[in-house]
């Protein structure tokens, strides 16, 4: 696991061939991060200053700001009375990056063009280095990812970031993928997902139909969902995995990107500020190495269908 650099010149807007597509997809399933020197989502010089003034809150309620793109809709935002036309410009910024880098990917990692889920993207404004905020929700520390309210059943979680800031870069590490860290703390320390009875899934099914799968989300998971929720709260409570586990220091510079699977690599971020992400929920039937994926890994460990 590690990082592989794309040439500029590789990364232009044009249709690469069909192996070489699959070679990225592979790269990114395997656990390694896909990085850009040169950003080829690019923002307007003027909507880059628009972004970098932004005044956020301190406040814990949100880390960042999302854009929903099914509901074409910004959540998050704290504009301190800024007017209606700030309001719009932010929602345009957002609304065109998640559009740009889903038109780049539907070439640049063709075989998931129409097998993944259009996700939220996000802004964050916000320096992380020393935030403060509750254990569960900080980036600091290394967990890989899972939605409380959004079960992916199974789809893979692939995050493409821009980093902004003018001067600094941002700080990540990052650890053993899904596949080495599973075994060594399940079933030990964490149990295994079991089976999903029959009862479990007719009311699941129910409260989704009575509109109950916003207010009760664990009704809406399925036991990939479960643990892989309690895995990412077991990995930042861990006290020994945060102080001993291995990890690889990377920093990202002004004007790069970078995407990764972040349901399968654990990853923290120390240090950055001012950064843009749009996320997918990639189909396990577009997989390219589906044996890395962490459902089958799981399935593999426990003989059972989990979603």
């Amino acid at each position: 696991m590690g990082m592989i650099t794309i040439p500029p010149e590789t990364s232009l807007p044009q249709q690469p061939s069909s192996e070489q597509a699959r070679a990225w997809c592979r790269q990114l399933e395997e656990g390694n991060i896909l990085f850009f020197p040169r950003t080829p989502i690019a923002l307007a010089e003027e909507d880059l200053r628009f972004l970098l003034t932004l005044e956020q809150t301190s406040s814990g309620l949100h880390k960042n700001l999302a854009y929903k793109p099914q509901r074409d809709e910004i959540s998050g935002a704290d504009m301190k009375g800024a007017d209606a036309a700030a309001g719009e410009r932010l929602h345009r910024i957002l609304r065109e990056y998640s559009r740009r880098v889903t038109e780049f990917l539907e070439s640049f990692l063709s075989p998931y063009q129409s097998h993944w889920q259009l996700d939220y993207g996000s802004f964050r404004p916000q320096e992380e280095q020393g935030r403060d905020l509750p254990l569960r929700r900080r980036n600091d520390l290394m967990h890989t990812d899972a939605f409380p309210t959004r079960p992916t059943h199974g789809a893979r979680i692939l995050r493409f970031f821009n980093n902004l800031h003018p001067t600094k870069t941002r700080d990540w590490i990052t650890g053993e993928p899904f596949g080495a860290l599973a075994p060594q703390f399940a079933p030990q320390q964490i149990a295994l997902p079991r089976e999903q009875s029959t009862l479990t899934r007719v009311t699941a099914a129910a409260a989704c139909n009575l509109g109950l799968g916003r207010v009760l989300p664990a009704l809406k998971r399925s036991p990939y969902d479960d643990f892989m929720m309690r895995f990412h709260n077991f990995l930042k409570e861990n006290a020994t995995y945060q102080a001993q586990g291995k990890r690889e220091p990377w920093s990202f510079p002004p004007g790069s990107s970078w995407m990764v699977y972040t349901d399968m690599v654990p990853h923290a971020v120390l240090a950055g500020q001012y950064a843009l992400e749009q996320t997918y929920l990639v189909s396990p039937e577009a997989m390219v190495a589906p044996e890395h994926a962490p459902l089958n890994v799981l399935q593999a460990m426990t003989g059972l269908p989990l979603v």
